[in-house]
């Protein structure tokens, strides 16, 4: 697999064009989940970071900006779900005027599709009460020292 290389101002470019699109996206109806899907800034970040405090690699970031327009089409034709994991994570929220760390139940849905003849993988995130956020976007671009084809780490939450 070729290096990915990429300059500060490409990287810049991708950025401004992807934030431009996500931001006037704010929801869109997902067949599978008979409902909406909605695109909140928790999502961008999450493209961006792994957590509030701990930032991606650029090139892991410029992937995913640059193919974010395949999670909005994903997500408006999946009808089917390739995997579901249901789990208590830690969720800053604030309350009460100061941040906290809550542990809350949520379920991770994955959908895999080929579009353009590649693989990506979107995640969405349901939180308690129902509410269903775009989460991550999963371009399928890595290999391990072995030559085999990685989606992800095995940890919807993170990836």
């Amino acid at each position: 697999m070729a290096p990915l290389s990429f300059s500060n101002e490409d990287f810049a470019d991708v950025l401004f064009k992807a934030h431009a699109i996500y931001a006037i996206t704010h929801q869109l109806n997902c067949p599978y989940f008979l409902g909406p899907v909605e695109f909140t800034p928790q999502g961008f970040e999450h493209l961006r970071r792994k957590s509030w405090n701990r930032g991606r690699e650029r090139r892991d970031q410029f992937m995913r900006l640059k193919h974010i327009r395949y999670a909005f089409d994903i997500v408006r034709l999946a009808r089917t779900v390739q995997g579901i994991q249901e789990t208590y994570d830690w969720e800053r929220r604030h309350r009460h005027g100061r941040w906290e760390k809550l542990q809350i139940a949520v379920t991770y849905y994955e959908f895999v599709a080929v579009m353009d003849k590649r693989r990506f993988k979107v995640i969405v995130k349901r939180l308690p009460g129902g509410q269903r956020v775009f989460w991550s976007l999963i371009p399928f671009w890595r290999q391990t020292q072995e030559g085999k084809r990685v989606l992800h780490d095995g940890d919807p939450a993170h990836d």
